[in-house]
């Protein structure tokens, strides 16, 4: 993912534009499209909607619709994301705890940033490392057998790094 803070307005419409014309010729592209955009943006910006919208024939509601149903899609720049496996592996193996321990040590909600504005904390189902439970995902690293005391050095380490 692109630094977000490095991206311009125009820079991220020339993104965008570019993703429209790589699906230009896709029958029913708006997911991959807004994926794409996520990507390479780090969120979809409002101001581009419309372009999205206009290239698909569609409203800019219809294309706002698919981007609030989807927690996955941000419409605003994230932190570091830090994504804990819901999944039901994860989920017997103590997620929803650590979950909670997330919330509490980050004071963020899901989907929320940090109060120091350093990390977004996600909901992700399922990681692929079942046999490792539970699993995170710190900026598509992933962390797996992680308990809240791990939890909380990782998040150390992090803000030690950056």
């Amino acid at each position: 993912m692109i630094a977000v803070a490095s991206l311009s307005p125009a820079d991220a419409l020339a993104t965008v534009l570019t993703v429209l014309e790589r699906w230009a010729d896709e029958p029913g592209p708006l997911l991959p499209i807004l994926h794409d955009v996520q990507e390479a943006v780090g969120y979809i910006p409002a101001h581009v909607v419309p372009n999205i919208a206009d290239a698909l024939n569609l409203s800019r509601a219809e294309v706002h619709g698919v981007i609030s149903y989807y927690h996955h899609f941000r419409t605003e720049p994230a932190a570091r994301v830090i994504q804990i496996c819901r999944a039901e592996s994860c989920q017997a193996m103590g997620s929803e705890a650590l979950l909670a321990h997330a919330r509490q040590h980050l004071g963020c909600a899901l989907h929320g940033t940090s109060k120091d504005g350093a990390f977004t904390l996600e909901p992700i189902y399922c990681l692929g490392l079942c046999a490792s439970s539970p699993a995170l995902m710190l900026d598509d690293e992933p962390h797996a057998r992680m308990t809240p005391e791990r939890f909380d050095a990782l998040v150390a380490q992090t803000r030690r790094v950056t």
